[in-house]
């Protein structure tokens, strides 16, 4: 029984030197179950076809999933690797750069319950802060570390990034002209301005993004990015200028076949985008981001088609709808297969599958997307349009789609896509009010909405009209409270 309790009071002294490393096994990187062969496959796909020059740290985060899978001999093979790549990527600062690993390794060990192996690696971490002059046995401060640690959150996905920026902006405090951490920090923040456009200007992201070219210039995935968000904030030409010559590179081309078919994609050149999104795919077919993309595309066609017919098609235009929808539907559902909480590809199956005239398949897919937990306030805005779009136009239930577009209207977080909730609200609210003057709901439904623009005499006008034919409203749930 001795014998016990003496294992079990080293165990426990292991574990709280464990707890106090700086690595993947301490950062609480929040990532979901289902999210976790995604992760692999997305790891695997950098250390192929994305040129870096540190890949010391995307070994290290593979040999942690590989852990997550219970694949621990494989781990240990990752971390080999890891420790290898650093003596020859980074000579001059291989101690710095090996504490994550030594540290993944003490961990690992631990879960393997070799103990002794465990304490080898403490020492060397213990021995290598030392001899650093930090003052703690175990944790090194320093920018190398929080960057490490931001680029394996930035992986880890969206409920990570805003961690992920916080430690690219402690290290560029320390050293604001270093290329990798520029790029961390330029590439996170283009990813949160994507999520959050609240929070973070898209004059911000520019800035960052473009100062992350300047001191990477031979970064083609970088150079795509700045010509997305050049795209976004309606510099089409100079941003198509980046693409351009980020395609000429012959760096991470699988990465920049991606980006640019959709900056194509968004410019409406959908052959063009096609081709670009089919080489990526040979490339790397098993890419969640890359199927939704594609899909896009061939959503895009349908699009097109239906724009230069007047919503009419008939004829060849029918039979390419008709072609298309299937392709559309495939790559869609590729991607959630792939990455089951894709909430956006979601979305767009659902609208595939409604185009396809399955209007059951497209309700239970909206309705597996909403149902999913902790949804972020603009994709829910997203869902909850999209979802309204489907009730009014394809399934004619106008009193559903009216309770969406007004979820969608609620969340009070500003987007393109609240925005065009208010219009698809307004648009429903005035048709009903040409059909019925006295209908009561859509004149306080128009009150709300001019309250959420801040006009409030026109709300004022609404509401009163509202309240004359029906008198005692007040406490009514018809009159928005919001």
């Amino acid at each position: 029984m001795e014998d016990q309790s003496s294992y079990k009071a080293d165990e426990d002294q292991l574990k709280d030197k464990l707890l106090l490393l700086r690595c993947h096994f301490t950062w609480d990187m929040i990532i979901a179950e289902t999210e976790i062969p995604d992760l692999e496959n997305r790891v695997l796909e950098e250390i192929m076809f994305l040129d870096i020059k540190y890949n010391v740290g995307i070994y290290n985060l593979l040999a942690y999933v590989k852990h997550l899978r219970g694949q621990n001999e494989e781990a240990l093979k990752s971390l080999q690797k890891a420790e290898d790549l650093s003596q020859q990527e980074h000579a001059n600062q291989s101690e710095v750069r090996s504490l994550v690993t030594w540290g993944n390794y003490a961990w690992l060990h631990y879960h393997m319950g070799q103990q002794a192996e465990a304490q080898i690696y403490l020492d060397k971490v213990k021995n290598t802060c030392r001899k650093l002059g930090n003052s703690s046995s175990y944790r090194m401060a320093c920018p190398q570390m929080d960057c490490e640690e931001g680029w394996a959150l930035l992986k880890c996905g969206g409920k990570n990034y805003e961690r992920a920026k916080v430690c690219f902006e402690k290290a560029l405090e320390v050293d604001p002209e270093n290329p990798e951490f520029s790029t961390g920090y330029a590439i996170v923040v283009y990813r949160l301005e994507g999520f959050n456009k609240a929070q973070i200007s898209a004059e911000f992201c520019l800035n960052t993004l473009k100062q992350a070219v300047k001191l990477n210039p031979n970064d083609a995935y970088i150079k795509a990015l700045l010509g997305l968000k050049l795209q976004d904030v309606e510099q089409e030409a100079e941003g198509e200028k980046y693409i351009k010559e980020a395609l000429t590179n012959a760096s991470s081309k699988a990465y920049v076949f991606r980006y640019a078919a959709k900056f194509y994609r968004r410019k409406g050149v959908l052959d063009e985008a096609l081709r670009l999104s089919k080489l990526a795919l040979e490339e790397t077919p098993s890419s969640a981001f890359l199927h939704h993309q594609t899909g896009l595309c061939y959503k895009s066609q349908i699009s097109q088609i239906k724009f230069a017919t007047n919503c009419q098609p008939k004829g060849q235009d029918k039979e390419n709808i008709n072609r298309i929808i299937p392709l559309a539907i495939h790559h869609l559902e590729r991607a959630v297969q792939l990455k089951p909480t894709f909430e956006l590809a979601y979305t767009s199956l659902a609208e595939m599958y409604a185009e396809a005239g399955d209007h059951r398949k497209a309700d239970d897919t909206f309705q597996k997307v909403l149902c999913m937990k902790a949804l972020d306030k603009e994709v829910l805005q997203h869902i909850h349009l999209h979802y309204g779009r489907f009730l009014e136009f394809h399934k004619k239930s106008e009193v559903d789609a009216i309770s969406h577009y007004l979820k969608a209207i609620k969340i009070q977080s500003p987007s393109t896509d609240r925005d065009k909730s208010i219009n698809s609200l307004t648009k429903l609210a005035s048709k009903k009010l040409r059909r019925n003057p006295s209908d009561i709901e859509s004149l306080s439904i128009l009150g709300f909405i001019h309250k959420v623009k801040g006009e409030m005499n026109e709300a004022l006008e609404y509401y009163e009209r509202a309240l004359r034919l029906a008198p005692g409203l007040e406490n009514s749930a018809v009159i928005p409270r919001h």
